[in-house]
């Protein structure tokens, strides 16, 4: 049994000598005490059992804490050291030089790539749910868990994977820009939301929220004209998206048809309907109307997925918020 806490004797235990260092500097020197202790030990009883309580709860203050950290279900190598792997904490702030790297894998999720110069942490690791926040920085993810189980939130908007690969990135003032290699991901701010495709890329800002998607072998005319239509919502530069738009790139004139104004979203119908074979049940008025029925045979037209299949996930993900 170590004495050290009643008589001095023995080695102190490294919880309390690192206790002891930090409280040094309040130790007064030899032969002056700020308490002056009655001489009668029947007097002095009292005192020492507060002076003991004080020493005692400092002590389990370091040993017990009310909110010991939790563990997240990631472990963290830097730089691919696989000698240094260890777990992460929940809310424990990984960050990158300019240089370095860390990487974060999960048997049951997925794995992580941070890159250089980024600052991320985790907010919720769950069965059903690991959330992250990317503050700023570089983040390659390849997602193995079923759609809806990881989250990144960004200055600007939430993504949600939909079971994919992903890149995405945040600079220091809130715009974000999200690749997606393989599968979908939804990016989403209220009530603003955009489905990104493998293939495809989308921006946010802080201002807008998520912008419209574009395939990224869309033309530099085609990306650099909607990417100042959504800065400063010149009409020149919507028309321009849409003379330079191809059947494939039916996919942002959708997302633009839920966004804009009466008259700009009958243009960008009318161009809609050109490129893309439209099913019987679409009436150009009610398209132009936002009607949602009309909206979904418009999108299972473009040949991607069935609205069936986000529906349902929009409907469970709203659910859980």
């Amino acid at each position: 049994m170590n004495d050290y806490l009643w008589d001095g004797s023995g080695r102190p235990e490294p919880e309390i000598d690192a206790l002891e260092r930090t409280l040094a500097p309040l130790r007064f020197p030899p032969g002056k005490h700020p308490l002056q202790f009655p001489r009668s030990s029947r007097q002095s009883i009292p005192y020492a059992a507060f002076a003991a309580s004080i020493v005692l709860g400092l002590v389990a203050w370091q040993l017990f804490p009310s909110n010991p950290p939790q563990l997240t279900a990631w472990t963290l190598s830097e730089d691919g050291d696989a000698a240094a792997v260890r777990k992460v904490l929940i809310g424990e702030r990984l960050k990158t030089g300019e240089s370095s790297r860390l990487d974060l894998e999960s048997d049951a999720f997925g794995r992580i790539e941070i890159q250089p110069d980024s600052e991320m942490r985790f907010l919720e690791s769950a069965a059903g749910r690991q959330r992250i926040e990317l503050k700023h920085g570089r983040i390659h993810a390849f997602i193995w868990a079923p759609p809806q189980h990881f989250i990144v939130d960004t200055p600007s908007a939430t993504a949600v994977d939909l079971g994919c690969q992903y890149e995405l990135s945040v600079d220091r003032l809130g715009n974000g820009f999200l690749t997606v290699q393989n599968g979908w991901v939804a990016f989403q701010l209220g009530d603003i939301e955009s489905f990104i495709p493998a293939g495809a890329a989308c921006r946010t800002s802080p201002a807008g929220g998520p912008g419209s998607p574009f395939f990224e072998d869309a033309s530099a005319t085609f990306r650099n004209a909607l990417a100042e239509f959504e800065r400063s919502g010149e009409r020149k530069m919507l028309e321009q998206v849409l003379a330079e738009s191809r059947p494939r790139d039916g996919l942002t004139l959708w997302h633009l048809l839920a966004r804009l104004g009466e008259t700009e979203r009958a243009a960008v119908f009318d161009r809609f309907a050109q490129l893309v074979p439209l099913p019987a049940g679409v009436v150009r008025d009610n398209a132009i109307a936002r009607d949602r029925a009309t909206l979904d045979l418009c999108w299972n037209a473009l040949d991607l997925d069935s609205t069936d299949w986000w529906r349902t996930w929009k409907r469970e993900w709203h659910g859980r918020r």
